[in-house]
């Protein structure tokens, strides 16, 4: 049972009946002074979470955010970062599925192979990043290299033109293959980002289908829209 629960604007169980969580970006202010205590905050408040999640029967949370924050990026990012240095976000993200992993549940290290350049919402239409493959592999891709080793991960529907002129990550075989399972060396189990979001062409079941023959393992459809779940189901094989 999976769900999508960070903190600040992305808290599915919400106050009163749960305690309000910090944004990502409040550990990274407090890591920029010490970042072991910085990781410390992280790692229990986590666990916090964790507990959370668990009383509940989830036991999959889509944390840790390693997008890099760029000043750029549109704010469907935004606090949702750690932070604008690389090393700082893997380090705090480390610690975020760490303390998840304390309480049981599994981490899913997102949005790969980097969010934080996008200008425009994904939720709404297509980010185009012009960043070349140096600058990214230079910020956007080492936090999600040095946590490769962890299980779960997660693409992003943008377009990376350095990268695929033609297609967005969760859409290309490519970047899939070269970036995601290459050069970051991410062999897990690779979920989409939501399918419904509109940042994709084509109806629900090209969307599913799409992503599963560029490498995708896992389609991903989270707006209960009945016709929609019925289309991604149709383009889905069993899993092996």
């Amino acid at each position: 049972v999976l769900m999508d629960h960070e903190g600040g604007r992305v808290q599915r169980l919400p106050p009163p009946q749960w305690r309000k969580i910090p944004p990502a970006a409040i550990f990274g202010r407090l890591a920029q002074g010490d970042i072991e205590l910085g990781a410390e905050a992280v790692t229990l408040n986590a666990r916090l979470m964790a507990l959370e999640l668990a009383d509940l029967g989830v036991d999959v949370d889509c944390v840790p955010c390693l997008d890099v924050h760029h000043p750029a990026g549109h704010q469907v990012i935004g606090d949702r970062a750690f932070s604008a240095d690389p090393d700082v976000v893997a380090r705090l993200g480390r610690a975020q599925a760490e303390g998840l992993r304390q309480g049981g549940i599994l981490p899913v290290i997102k949005h790969m192979p980097g969010h934080g350049r996008a200008e425009v919402e994904s939720h709404l239409e297509m980010p185009v990043v012009s960043a070349s493959r140096e600058e990214l592999a230079d910020q956007d891709f080492r936090p999600f290299a040095a946590l490769a080793d962890l299980p779960l991960g997660m693409t992003a529907h943008l377009l990376y033109a350095a990268l695929d002129p033609d297609y967005p990550a969760t859409m290309s075989k490519t970047i899939i293959e070269q970036v995601i399972r290459g050069h970051m060396g991410f062999d897990g189990l690779l979920f989409t980002d939501d399918l419904s979001m509109q940042a994709l062409g084509g109806d629900l079941g090209q969307r599913a289908a799409g992503a599963l023959a560029a490498g995708c393992d896992v389609a991903l459809h989270c707006n209960g829209q009945r016709e929609e779940m019925q289309a991604v189901a149709e383009a889905c094989q069993a899993l092996s």
